[in-house]
């Protein structure tokens, strides 16, 4: 393969799992979205759409896998095909997140929710923006963007942690509640693994960029406290 058409190869790649990246933001919003108006179709669509996104993750695990045996790229070219490995399972796990919720949507059925929806659609849409965000930093490969964005994971995690609280406060009143209020945090708890998996990314970029591995940590501590507890 002259270089020139792998060149072109690595592109197609990266714009493959930015189209991935994409089709997990609308299952993301698309499955909240549907729990709080309680649409079951679009639910079912969401299952549907888990699909599509497997059979796109496999696609490009197969390139990659054999742009890596047939060129043995070397530095800069193996950094980037072993990070697009990488992210393109990180992206698949939050397609997974997204058909949790919207299996919880399924389960719950006729019941009622436990409380109107503000802060979960809140989650969903922060994570979805720095989801967006951590893959044009990826595309365009930009450090300073990459190690930027994991900052804002914090927001997230406050957000579950309002949602926690409310929904403890919840149960402590009516006991009844517990079911509809564990599927909700369930919904929370999905979305803060999101804003988490876009810190993987981030990670990513920056290896491919500098060529060093490190962990991005959280500042949160209270949230930290709170999973440790788990």
């Amino acid at each position: 393969m002259l270089r020139k058409t792998f060149g072109q190869e690595l592109q197609q790649l990266k714009d493959n799992t930015i189209e991935l990246g994409q089709i997990v933001q609308k299952m993301l919003l698309q499955s909240v979205d549907a729990l709080k108006n309680r649409d079951i179709e679009v639910s079912k669509q969401i299952l549907d759409l888990d699909v599509e996104v497997n059979r796109r993750r496999f696609e490009i695990e197969n390139q990659v896998l054999v742009l890596i045996a047939t060129q043995q790229p070397m530095a800069y070219d193996l950094r980037l095909l072993a990070s697009i490995l990488e992210i393109a399972g990180e992206l698949e796990r939050m397609g997974d997140y997204a058909k949790g919720i919207a299996h919880i949507n399924l389960r719950m059925g006729d019941a009622p929710l436990v409380k109107p929806l503000i802060d979960i659609p809140r989650m969903a849409d922060k994570s979805c923006d720095m989801l967006n965000r951590a893959l044009q930093a990826f595309l365009e490969e930009d450090e300073q963007a990459a190690r930027s964005i994991p900052s804002e994971d914090d927001e997230v995690d406050s957000l579950y942690l309002q949602v926690y609280r409310e929904l403890i406060t919840y149960v402590i009143q009516d006991p009844t509640t517990i079911e509809r209020a564990n599927w909700l945090l369930w919904a929370a708890h999905n979305l803060e693994r999101v804003a988490d998996r876009v810190t993987n990314i981030c990670e990513r970029t920056i290896y491919v960029v500098t060529g060093v591995m490190k962990e991005i940590n959280s500042s949160d501590d209270e949230f930290k406290t709170l999973q440790e507890e788990d």
